[in-house]
């Protein structure tokens, strides 16, 4: 390999784009303001390079060095010793390599919406590694696109792209600059919102019509959707629960759960066609 460069040194500046990767302050600073993001394993940093994101750098310790052979020319590989990787980190690097991958400008919504006919909403999730669950669920049932509201946590975090194993890179994505006014948005471009709650009064998300275009929206961890999204949406829906669990105190499916159930359901609504996806 070409540009292949041993450092000894944790502290070296070459190094900065993998500082203190467990620090969520540092680390949405830190990859906010030189626009890059941390992808985490082979198989993710190469799904990342076929997705089109570029490759700042690659921090690898001795042993992984010749699986990456092939990525000559990528960029530079910084090869590392294992404890001072777990220095420069902050954590046992042991799960494979490390690239600092450069973002791209995300597309506005609209952009992103076109076209498709089935989408999901995210409001407010905090849990990176909830949010890099979901987008793997909705890649892999077929969902066209994910929006997120502007507070939801980043796709590209590191534990987001991790728990996605890769799938952020497989499914369109757009955040919304306005909460307050970010669904009639959606509701203009021809969207029946459908607003996913715990409520067993609501109607059964697999009972819905599957006709025409149908944003399927989801609150966050600990409140589910704000009031105003739940006013917002055309049809309040759920997902039913056993009685005997409910008798049991058990009356919801965490979000991730839920996620892949109701895309499950989404994309299997009679007359939906593959080409809308």
């Amino acid at each position: 390999m070409t540009d292949v460069i041993r450092v000894d040194d944790p502290a070296d500046p070459r190094l900065a784009d993998y500082l203190r990767l467990t620090d969520s302050a540092l680390r949405t600073s830190l990859e906010a303001a030189n626009g890059l993001f941390i992808a985490e394993g082979e198989k993710v940093i190469r799904r990342a390079i076929g997705a089109g994101y570029p490759v700042r750098s690659l921090l690898v310790t001795p042993d992984r060095v010749a699986g990456l052979a092939d990525l000559t020319g990528a960029g530079p590989v910084y090869v590392i010793a294992h404890d001072a990787a777990e220095r420069l980190a902050g954590y046992r690097v042991h799960r494979g390599p490390l690239a600092s991958m450069a973002r791209r400008p995300l597309p506005g919504v609209g952009d992103v919406v076109a076209g498709r006919e089935r989408i999901l909403v995210l409001e407010d999730l905090v849990d990176h590694g909830n949010v890099g669950a979901i987008f793997r669920c909705a890649a892999a049932l077929g969902v066209g696109a994910v929006v997120l509201a502007p507070r939801c946590a980043d796709p590209l975090y590191r534990r987001a792209v991790k728990v996605s194993m890769g799938a952020v890179f497989a499914i369109p994505y757009a955040r919304m600059t306005d909460w307050y006014g970010g669904l009639a948005g959606l509701r203009a471009a021809g969207f029946r919102l459908l607003a996913l709650v715990p409520d067993q009064s609501a109607a059964a998300l697999e009972t819905v019509p599957s006709r025409g275009r149908v944003a399927l929206l989801l609150g966050s961890e600990g409140d589910g959707l704000s009031a105003r999204w739940r006013h917002e949406a055309d049809e309040s829906v759920c997902i039913p629960m056993s009685p005997q669990a409910m008798a049991l105190g058990v009356d919801s499916l965490n979000v991730v759960a839920a996620a892949a159930v109701a895309c499950y359901a989404l994309m299997s609504g009679s007359g939906l066609s593959a080409g809308g996806r």
